[in-house]
């Protein structure tokens, strides 16, 4: 029988700070592109990354675990390097590309990890293999944008 422990509802309160940051970097990335696929392509990561919060939140809390708000320091810093890259990158939409299919893959790496995790719930397993697939599955969409750019 799988448990909810506190280092599960710690885990995914990580993964919801780390949620919360994919969204406000892929916000930033679609103010920062011109390409209007790209803009399309970073808003609907940004629109999903806001449903996966609130998945992980409703998970979290149905467990009667407290959720944690806002996002990491280490999420600031990297919208802050995106911000000073497109100021000096010649090529600034292939750099933001860059940046958010290395973010995608740390992403994919996270969830693997917690997927790990023997005590999960199979409701939180769910959760977390669906919005994994849904990550791989942009990060193949990246890809072929990143081909045609």
């Amino acid at each position: 029988m799988s448990t909810y422990t506190e280092e599960v509802g710690n885990k995914l309160n990580a993964l919801l700070e780390k949620t919360y940051d994919a969204e406000k970097g892929f916000k930033k990335a679609a103010e920062n592109v011109d390409n209007p696929s790209l803009k399309a392509y970073f808003e609907n990561k940004a629109q999903e990354r806001y449903n996966f919060g609130h998945e992980l939140k409703k998970e979290i809390r149905s467990f009667n675990q407290d959720v944690d708000k806002g996002g990491s320091l280490t999420g600031t810093v990297h919208r802050a390097w995106m911000d000073l890259k497109s100021l000096f990158s010649s090529d600034d939409e292939e750099s933001m590309l860059e940046e958010a299919i290395r973010g995608e893959k740390a992403a994919v790496n996270e969830y693997e990890e917690i997927l790990k995790e023997t005590s999960l719930p199979l409701s939180t397993k769910s959760i977390l293999q669906s919005q994994k697939n849904i990550i791989n599955e942009g990060l193949t969409k990246i890809n072929a944008l990143e081909d045609i750019h």
